[in-house]
């Protein structure tokens, strides 16, 4: 008779290891629009994040949904940290020196 590694544990199947979760809620992130103003969530999606060589290079930029205005705005640590983990796309842009 063999017995597990650990005394008492038992094989989980992946259907038993998900069966408690409940629905994933898809992250949105608040953005504005300096043009119009407007307010509003966007999908990670609907977002674009690029890392430069600086503070100054790195920046994200999204379509305003309400005028069409193409935003840029700077990213700092934080703000690359929350939209990575949210699932963002991420371009790392390069020197050329």
């Amino acid at each position: 008779m063999s017995e597990s590694p650990v005394s008492g544990a038992r094989e989980m199947t992946v259907a038993a290891a998900f069966a408690g979760m409940k629905r994933v809620v898809p992250v949105v992130f608040k953005a504005g629009c300096p043009d119009c103003r407007g307010r509003f969530e966007l999908a990670a999606s609907a977002l674009r994040l690029a890392i430069g060589a600086s503070s100054r290079t790195t920046f994200y930029s999204f379509t305003c949904p309400e005028c069409g205005a193409s935003v840029r705005k700077p990213a700092g640590e934080r703000i690359v940290e929350l939209l990575t983990g949210g699932g963002v796309r991420t371009l790392r842009l390069h020197s050329t020196v």
